[in-house]
């Protein structure tokens, strides 16, 4: 893994992970990002760099505004880098879309089609029959946690069971990588949880490479394998931190004397980038 432009002394960077020999699933090479503001160059994104490994569980942390959003609209091909490239395998994917499942924090569920037909739209999209996707997305439904809602409509549904709903759409769309991007952002704390550990069976069950947004420290360390704290604008790589916790993990964890030290630095970490910030 790669550290651009770290400061300070808390950052746990694990350097000695892999090998530059060694073929990570996706990497993002030195991705920059300017914008043009009131007629000038303004700088979102700067020089970003990070190799991520098959099956990990990756998330990125930051102040708001420090260009992670548009750091996963690169990866995802719906935006060109100002420099910079994406690898997925090897082979570069820059602004090229369809190579990645991309969830954001709304879950974009059409009201006029069931859940059932909800979740297959990836698969359709992909040229699979209705009736080929619909047999290939009921069990899923019906282990995640939505038996007996798959002829229901989205707003019968509670707001997790919607996010369920377009996770398992995201799953369906059958890529090896997938972004999420704060998808339980507008839950409250309970439910919030709960999803966090219905999450952690799937990436358990179909060890999909995830990157992951979000705001929440608790979330980011529950969650992940790496960490990384992204600077204020333009969005920089400030650390990236080994979580190593082990898994499987539950309501336990969070109690752990590795979990309350990491979320200490993260607090530290974070509180550096408001101050800059003025």
């Amino acid at each position: 893994m790669t550290m651009n432009g770290s400061s300070g002394s808390l950052a746990s960077v694990d350097s000695s992970k892999g090998s530059e020999d060694e073929l990570s699933k996706l990497e993002i090479i030195g991705c920059s990002k300017f914008f043009k503001k009131s007629g000038e160059a303004f700088c979102a994104l700067k020089e970003v760099t990070m190799n991520v490994d098959d099956g990990r569980f990756i998330s990125m942390v930051g102040p708001s505004g420090c260009g992670k959003s548009t750091l996963f609209n690169i990866i995802a091909g719906l935006m060109k880098p100002s420099s910079g490239k994406v690898q997925l395998d090897g082979k570069e994917i820059t602004n090229e879309n369809g190579h990645v499942g991309y969830m954001l924090q709304k879950d974009l569920l059409l009201p006029w089609r069931t859940i059932l037909d909800n979740v297959i739209i990836g698969l359709e999209i992909r040229g699979v029959s209705k009736k080929t996707a619909r047999r290939r997305a009921l069990p899923i439904l019906q282990k995640y946690g939505l038996k007996g809602f798959e002829s229901d409509h989205p707003d019968a549904l509670s707001g997790g069971m919607r996010q369920r709903a377009a996770l398992i759409r995201t799953l369906l769309y059958d890529r090896d990588v997938i972004l999420l991007d704060e998808p339980f952002g507008a839950l409250d704390a309970q439910t919030r949880l709960q999803m966090q550990t219905w999450l952690l069976q799937i990436w358990n069950d179909f060890r999909k490479t995830v990157l992951f947004v979000t705001h929440d420290i608790d979330e980011a360390i529950y969650l992940s394998d790496e960490i990384y704290v992204f600077t204020h604008r333009p969005g920089q790589i400030k650390a990236r931190i080994d979580v190593g916790l082990p898994r499987p993990r539950n309501e336990e964890t969070l109690m752990t004397g590795r979990f309350m030290d990491l979320k200490k630095k993260l607090l530290v970490m974070l509180k550096e980038e408001r101050e800059t910030a003025g």
